[in-house]
């Protein structure tokens, strides 16, 4: 956990003894104020939309963070674009030789960047590798992730066309811890969003796009103020 340490001068009130007898005696007493600074790790492989959403709720003072590293598999994503921009510390990691999962170089290597950047949570933000083993192990209860359906339905690539092929009227997108499983962690929040009779793939995904950017900020802004506790498979919100 990173510190802002600031020392605050205190005089002596006129009631106890004048200024000049006191200032005499003690000429600063300091009172340190300590403020924990919660730090953010996202890992992004597109346009990192879901970046900005978190980056802008920070700027505007509705999440109690920063982000301390941004990294991406991929070297032409948005996400590091962005983070450039914010002047935010960004890296490319090679992941390796598999298509749907780091391989164990690439994800020591993305262990370590974030325990450099001393990070608290660690976001996934349209990552699209597969995270195994030694990876949760080290940040074991501590990574997030958005996914673009009402969970546990539609697990898995292109929930938006599996809930639009299914026929069902409401969908949305869900924020949840990640373990071992595909989509299978303890739920932090859920946004419905209405499937429409004219819907697309396209623009369904779109408006499940906006839901997610409202939603993420709002979990990820409650778990560091620690707003949230994990009880077996519920995650439950302080009243």
């Amino acid at each position: 956990m990173w510190f802002d340490i600031r020392l605050i001068a205190v005089r002596r009130s006129p009631e106890r003894g004048s200024y000049n007898e006191f200032e005499q005696r003690h000429p600063l007493c300091y009172s340190i104020a300590v403020n924990k600074l919660f730090r953010l790790g996202v890992l992004g492989s597109g346009k990192g939309s879901n970046f900005t959403a978190i980056a802008d709720a920070i700027d505007a003072g509705k999440i109690s963070a920063q982000v301390g590293v941004a990294l991406s598999d991929v070297e032409s994503a948005g996400i590091l674009a962005h983070a450039r921009e914010r002047e935010i510390a960004s890296q490319f990691i090679p992941p390796g030789k598999f298509r749907t999962k780091l391989d164990e170089d690439a994800e020591r290597n993305y262990v370590a960047a974030l325990q450099a950047a001393r990070v608290d949570l660690i976001v996934l933000a349209g990552f699209m590798r597969v995270l195994k083993g030694d990876f949760l192990r080290a940040f074991e209860g501590r990574i997030v992730n958005i996914h673009p359906s009402l969970l546990p339905s539609f697990p898995g690539l292109e929930a938006w066309k599996q809930a639009l092929d299914h026929g069902v009227k409401v969908t949305g997108c869900t924020v949840h811890f990640v373990d071992a499983g595909v989509d299978a962690g303890p739920i932090i929040g859920q946004q419905t969003v209405p499937v429409l009779d004219n819907d697309t793939p396209e623009s369904l995904h779109v408006r499940i796009h906006a839901a997610e950017h409202e939603l993420y900020p709002k979990c990820v802004g409650a778990i560091a103020c620690g707003e949230v506790s994990v009880q077996g498979r519920r995650v439950m919100w302080k009243s």
